[in-house]
């Protein structure tokens, strides 16, 4: 039987022995952002994932960790956004933009932005903001649709790894349908 991800989400936090009180704390900010990515990943969304570049290493862990092939689920869609486009950074005007998302959309049926990282990573934020869709952990700004987090925290690393364990739990709740969505 399933429980809602609300109660499912307090669950993981309190007994999971890698978990902090902050996850608990915050959750009601978490869950709709969370909900929402998770059930366009079980409908069979693909994700870019996008980072600012001081946390490339963060990507890289998400990309190689979430697809291990020893896990017993489905591989899960996630692409690093800067693989697939390796000159981003040089795309600055609304028509390069425009053009940038063209590609995607004939290359992908349905996608979303997964972006990680500050707000004064003003282009790669621009370019997640685009999508109304996006799945947004932006850093030193508090906006809707947003999981904010504070670049200063001198946790943010274990913050960040803890999001992912959450996240990643998460998945695997959604697609074996141990959680309901409201």
């Amino acid at each position: 039987m399933s429980q809602s991800f609300d109660q499912w989400t307090l669950k993981t936090v309190r007994y999971d022995k890698s978990m902090m009180s902050w996850l608990e704390e915050r959750r009601y900010e978490w869950i709709p952002l969370a909900s929402d990515a998770l059930q366009r990943i079980v409908s069979g969304c693909a994700i870019l994932l996008l980072t600012d570049d001081e946390r490339d290493w963060y990507a890289n862990y998400i990309i190689t960790t979430l697809n291990k092939p020893l896990r017993n689920r489905p591989f899960i869609p996630i692409y690093s956004f800067k693989a697939l486009v390796p000159n981003l950074k040089e795309l600055k005007t609304a028509d390069q933009l425009d053009l940038l998302f063209d590609m995607l959309d004939m290359s992908f049926e349905s996608y979303f932005i997964w972006y990680i990282g500050k707000v004064n990573a003003a282009h790669y934020v621009n370019i997640a903001k685009r999508r109304e869709d996006s799945f947004l952990w932006i850093m030193d700004t508090d906006m809707q649709n947003n999981f904010s987090l504070k670049s200063y925290d001198e946790l943010l690393d274990i913050k960040l790894m803890q999001l992912f364990r959450l996240f990643d739990k998460s998945i695997d709740a959604a697609i074996f349908g141990e959680v309901a969505f409201d």
